[in-house]
């Protein structure tokens, strides 16, 4: 028999409105923690017994009315109204059939317990609440992984196999997940019952309480310097910056990509990073595989990010989302990145808005890159120079990331100082931390020379272990450590006899009118090619061993079909403005290229390159003679 009243309305006309008795409607989803005794619910029949009538007031809260508290006969799907008498300790719940006078009903939607991440323990019931940040289907289960202000977990869902469960689901939503916590392969998973897609206003409130707590989570941790250094303290607040950032990536559950310049300082400021990150995601996550998932470091060889290393980056990226379900990654780029011809491959990503940042000594084109960029350091942004090298700087941005790092770091400022030839007036002050590291300075620099050397022929790959193992960062084996660096740097000193013997005979020699020496030399006919060293290596090491035998100022210009290795000692070159003034000057020359006041690279086409050579030779004998540039002052 059907019960039906007035009062069940929902009406809450009338004078005496708020007076009446509330019967609550519960929502399908709520549980024993919504119902208290004494209150009236609305009912349904499902099942008859001799001695009473069981009925629902959800799905998951059921209870038995006793024959002396029924007034009428029932039937399976009959709906009245109830009264809570008891809940007994083993979960029983009585009720009797009671209707009051002149009710009202309110819905009553059920909020459920909010479990942290961090707190799950495998065997619970539980609901979390959280943003998805991956969303990947197996040949089984659908399986997201979502994030909440304490941490990240895997959730599965099963509709049927290879079937996507809850299609309405789409990566940044914000749910709420009820479900059991189980043990998957020695980490937490949650075996999801069911899911609901927070509405626009409770989706907003909990991104609200998730981004403050994530933002508290992602503040940099607040270590001093390895070294006292006033011109390092201008960039404090930017390092924090994006080390802020990153922490906040990694918290997320968004991969990260690293680009970093292929030489000793590009992969001193880079593996200390991978190292700093790679410890804070295996603490996030309880997945130990990812690290390897969620962070890839890659070498640049060109000294800007190239469209060819964007494109592969992208169409990576782009099948990570589509394959595994994550977000583009977040890119960092080390070494590299802060001049104009930056621009086209930043511009390409800003069509997929991929978050980036910039740690970088080269001489920037801050308004060309600036408004592309989440965050850039840049030493020449606060009235510095490259003296502070990007190893310098990424060793305490990963000390920032991760403290835990810093005793695997104490030598690395001074391999990336000598691997630049820093001038910086705390390089004696590195030299001093790096030998109560058990370093020298004729190591230090042998490590300098066995990561170029590796550099030069993992070319594209990162060669995790074997640069790990050179630089002594994350590496676990000390005696392998030192045999490798031994093995490297001498084949590299080697190779690089071997090149100079054949190239420095047709070394051209000119005196300057400033009283400068300049020597240059066609690459192309007299050095060996597609070997060790390569033309900037090899420019440099005939432009060092030029400085050591004149003591005086020396400009070196190394030089094939399309391109110039430029570089100086106790002379200032401002490379950067002379290739600002080349392009304009030499009409169809097409040059482009960077660098520092001393060290930089040109390009140009090929037809043009007497005319651009006889430029820059025309502009280098224009250029100050500056003792403080000069390594033998």
């Amino acid at each position: 028999m059907s019960d039906e009243h007035a009062g069940d309305s929902g009406d809450d006309s009338g004078p005496n409105s708020d007076a009446r008795p509330i019967v609550y409607d519960l929502a399908p989803n709520c549980t024993a923690d919504d119902v208290e005794t004494g209150a009236y619910y609305h009912a349904v029949v499902n099942g008859v017994v001799e001695y009473g009538i069981f009925v629902d007031v959800s799905d998951s809260v059921s209870g038995l009315i006793h024959e002396s508290n029924l007034s009428a006969d029932y039937e399976v799907g009959d709906r009245l109204v109830v009264r809570l008498e008891s809940v007994r300790e083993n979960g029983d719940i009585a009720f009797a059939e009671d209707t009051p006078d002149d009710y009202r009903t309110l819905t009553v939607d059920h909020e459920p317990t909010i479990t942290p991440i961090s707190s799950l323990s495998v065997g619970e019931s539980v609901t979390v609440e959280g943003v998805v940040t991956q969303i990947k289907q197996t040949g089984g289960p659908t399986v997201f992984r979502i994030a909440d202000d304490s941490g990240i977990v895997a959730a599965a869902a099963f509709e049927e196999a290879g079937v996507r469960a809850f299609p309405e689901v789409d990566l940044d939503d914000v749910v709420r997940m009820a479900g059991t916590v189980e043990d998957h392969e020695g980490t937490r998973q949650l075996e999801v019952d069911g899911l609901t897609v927070l509405d626009d206003e409770a989706a907003a409130d909990a991104r609200q309480r998730i981004d403050a707590a994530l933002d508290e989570r992602a503040e940099p941790e607040p270590v001093e310097p390895l070294v006292e250094w006033s011109a390092f303290e201008k960039l404090r607040d930017d390092l924090e910056d994006v080390a802020r950032l990153l922490r906040r990536t990694v918290l997320e559950g968004r991969p990260i990509r690293v680009r970093h310049h292929a030489d000793g300082d590009g992969m001193c400021a880079s593996v200390p990073v991978q190292l700093a990150l790679e410890r804070l995601i295996t603490e996030v996550h309880d997945d130990p595989d990812a690290p390897r998932h969620l962070f890839k470091r890659l070498p640049s060889k060109a000294p800007f990010y190239e469209m060819e290393d964007v494109t592969r980056d992208l169409n990576f990226a782009l099948e990570g989302r589509a394959r595994h379900g994550q977000r583009l990654p977040f890119l960092l780029m080390l070494d590299n990145g802060s001049t104009e011809e930056d621009v086209p491959a930043y511009e390409n990503l800003a069509h997929y808005d991929v978050p980036i940042a910039v740690v970088d000594h080269h001489h920037p084109d801050p308004e060309a890159v600036d408004p592309l960029l989440d965050a850039h350091v840049n030493p020449y942004l606060h009235d510095e120079d490259y003296r502070i090298t990007t190893g310098m700087m990424c060793v305490e941005l990963a000390r920032m990331i991760h403290p835990d790092v810093t005793d695997e770091l104490r030598h690395v400022p001074a391999v990336a100082g000598l691997s630049d030839r820093s001038k910086a007036e705390v390089m004696d002050n590195y030299i001093a931390l790096a030998e109560d590291e058990g370093y020298d300075r004729e190591q230090l620099l042998d490590v300098g020379e066995a990561l170029d050397y590796a550099a030069h022929w993992l070319r594209y790959n990162d060669g995790a272990s074997i640069v790990n193992d050179v630089l002594n960062v994350g590496c676990d084996d000390e005696e392998r450590h030192r045999e490798l660096v031994e093995f490297l740097s001498t084949r590299a000193e080697r190779d690089v006899d071997r090149q100079l013997e054949a190239a420095e005979p047709h070394l051209e020699h000119e005196r300057l009118d400033s009283g400068a020496n300049l020597y240059r030399i066609d690459l192309d006919k007299w050095a060996h090619r597609f070997t060790y060293p390569a033309p900037g290596k090899t420019t440099g090491k005939l432009h060092d061993r030029k400085v050591q035998e004149t003591g005086e100022p020396v400009i070196t210009i190394g030089y094939g079909p399309d391109f110039a290795v430029l570089r100086s000692d106790g002379v200032r070159l401002d490379i950067p403005r002379m290739v600002a003034e080349l392009n304009e000057e030499v009409v169809g020359g097409g040059v482009s290229g960077g660098g520092h006041l001393v060290v930089g690279s040109i390009k140009f086409v090929s037809g043009m390159r007497e005319e651009v050579i006889d430029s820059l030779v025309e502009k280098m004998a224009e250029a100050d003679i500056d003792e403080e540039l000069s390594t033998t002052a």
